[in-house]
């Protein structure tokens, strides 16, 4: 099971979940949660990569401290009862 924790703002295209645990079979990866939660949340996947599939540019993805762009992207391997947090880019002066 892996843990995708979410911002306010993105809540609501996840039935108002602040957490969503996905199931994967196998080798678990970023790309297969996300596939998954596709499968229940269609809206919410479209808020976090873009038509190419790529994670859109103003959005973090961390496993624990690391984002995700500074490991192996979407490709990145998890284990079960790994947690990812989303995080959408701040802008302002």
């Amino acid at each position: 099971m892996i843990a995708v924790c979410l911002p306010t703002v993105l809540r609501p295209f996840a039935g108002g979940a602040e957490r969503v645990e996905v199931e994967v079979d196998g080798s678990p990866t970023v790309a297969s949660v996300f596939a998954a939660l596709e499968a229940d949340h269609p809206a919410l996947r479209r808020r976090l990569t873009d038509e190419q599939g790529a994670v859109r540019r103003h959005v973090n993805i961390y496993l624990g401290n690391d984002n995700i762009r500074d490991l192996s992207g979407l490709e990145t391997k998890l284990t079960d009862g790994d947690e990812l947090l989303v995080l959408p880019s701040v802008a302002g002066g």
